[in-house]
């Protein structure tokens, strides 16, 4: 989660103004501050390849593009946007939601409005799709292959390693055809040091630990009552997404080495979902050309089980908004009698103050009170 001040957690709660504000730029300069616009929403969600989106409604026509220059074109355009709290002493506290590679630009050219969207800066690697074969020899660790990939795109990224000690294991040699995505190839690296890879609020590549919804630290507390900023919740518990059994296996042309493949089970006599107790046997496979060996297949097997056993509870909340909120934050939802754990999947943060905040929600794990 951004971090805010506890006044600005505590007067989530409460009655107060929000305020939010969205900026132009184009070739990193500020052209317009403050463009005008009557409603928009951010949405952030872990599944998607850009992980934030913009949706702005800019009410004059006039703003409908003509040019490529123009202020709202999609030639490399940018909009800035955040959104704050004004407090009665008349101070604002802001919080970054992103800045939005303009992609369209639509609209009634007499009568308007102009309706705008905008991804995070993942487009610009999507994009940029490798024009030759590529491969990670000679680019050492994980990290430094991801920060190599990036940067022939964007050079002046910004890439912040956020992993638990700052991990930058060693990265096998893989090789991408001409035509292949790079962001998946970026992704795909960082998936293999266990880790994910997005672009944040503040306009950063984060390379960021697999959240442990279990272990992690919670960011925020949801809970109904006076004082609390739950709205309405709702409840799923579906079987697709629960996995009791994952193969692992790696083959890398690039090196010369064998293929190799390993497999962890949930044998925990007590779980529900133990292999060949009453929930079956359900088996998830995952590939890597970065996993050499077949320890290197054991750990990913192992690292994916915990997670693949987990409850696939999905929660649909309804809250006070807390734009502060990203994509893997764990939250404490206080509800029903019950304390629990959820990792934050999607989640969408209105511009206006009539704008509905939602949250979906997945995993789970009951505290005890």
């Amino acid at each position: 989660m951004y971090p805010v001040s506890a006044t600005f957690l505590r007067t989530l709660a409460t009655s107060h103004t929000m305020v939010a504000r969205v900026d132009a730029y184009y070739a990193g300069q500020l052209v317009a501050s403050g463009v005008p616009f009557s409603d928009g929403s951010v949405s952030v969600d872990r599944g998607s390849k850009t992980r934030r989106s913009l949706s702005l409604t800019v009410p004059d026509p006039k703003h409908l593009p003509w040019s490529e220059t123009a202020l709202l074109a999609p030639y490399g355009q940018q909009l800035v946007v955040q959104r704050g709290i004004r407090y009665s002493n008349g101070a604002e506290e802001w919080v970054p939601l992103g800045t939005f590679r303009i992609d369209q630009a639509s609209g009634d050219v007499h009568l308007g409005p102009v309706t705008v969207t905008g991804t995070t800066m993942e487009s610009a690697i999507i994009d940029d799709k490798f024009q030759t074969p590529a491969s990670t020899r000679g680019y050492g660790g994980c990290v430094d292959a991801i920060e190599l990939l990036i940067r022939q795109t964007l050079p002046s990224a910004v890439i912040v390693n956020l992993t638990s000690g700052q991990r930058n294991p060693t990265c096998a040699v893989a090789t991408w055809d001409a035509g292949a995505d790079r962001w998946d190839a970026v992704t795909q690296i960082a998936r293999a040091m266990s880790a994910e890879i997005y672009v944040d609020a503040q306009d950063r590549f984060v390379i960021f630990d697999l959240p442990d919804v279990v272990n992690g630290s919670v960011a925020w507390d949801i809970a109904e009552g006076e004082g609390g900023t739950l709205i309405s919740s709702a409840r799923s518990l579906p079987r697709t997404g629960v996995y009791n059994a994952v193969v692992a296996s790696g083959e890398n042309t690039a090196s010369g080495a064998a293929p190799v493949s390993a497999v962890a089970r949930d044998t925990e006599p007590t779980s529900p979902t133990r292999w060949g107790g009453p929930f079956g046997k359900v088996t998830k496979f995952i590939t890597s050309a970065l996993w050499l060996s077949s320890s290197d297949c054991q750990a990913a097997a192992s690292y994916a089980l915990f997670d693949a056993t987990a409850p696939s509870v999905q929660m649909s909340i309804d809250s006070l908004p807390n734009p502060a909120l990203e994509g893997n934050d764990i939250v404490r939802l206080t509800h029903a009698g019950r304390k629990e754990r959820h990792l934050v999947q999607a989640l969408t943060i209105p511009l206006t103050a009539q704008g509905d905040f939602s949250l979906t929600l997945r995993g789970g794990k009951e505290e005890t009170p």
